[in-house]
């Protein structure tokens, strides 16, 4: 019993320190920054689903996994908002990551992702 108290505490802890590797970013901040054109937004959901629906002006993470830095600002202080399907979903992390390794140092997470963005009454925009 001990030892599957230990594993847990361990999980718990592991889990929470890496959900919290990027700061969060809620729906009415996000909306704040895309009006101020202060926001590069990441679709991390893959390229079927960012065809279907995504935040108006995300890029599709997937499609330019290999040319990122062609696509993201200059200034490695823009902020950068990674974003996948929802709370549980981990994808956003490799969108994060790729930009945090070019360098930019305010990258964040939209927990919401599409399904909270799309929840709260919020623009979609399709694919081309």
């Amino acid at each position: 019993m001990k030892k599957l108290l230990v594993v847990c505490a361990s999980v718990l802890v592991a889990a929470s320190v890496f959900a919290g590797q990027y700061p969060e970013i809620k729906i009415k901040q996000l909306k704040h920054a895309i009006a101020d054109k202060k926001v590069v937004l990441l679709d991390a959901n893959g390229t079927e689903s960012w065809e279907k629906g995504h935040i108006p002006g995300a890029i599709d993470f997937t499609a330019h996994k290999e040319d990122l830095a062609s696509v993201l600002p200059k200034d490695k202080s823009a902020l950068i908002v990674a974003y996948c399907g929802g709370p549980k979903c981990g994808a956003y992390q490799a969108a994060a990551k790729a930009a945090e390794k070019l360098g930019y140092k305010n990258v964040k997470h939209l927990t919401a992702g599409i399904s909270g963005w799309e929840a709260a009454g919020e623009k979609m925009e399709k694919g081309s």
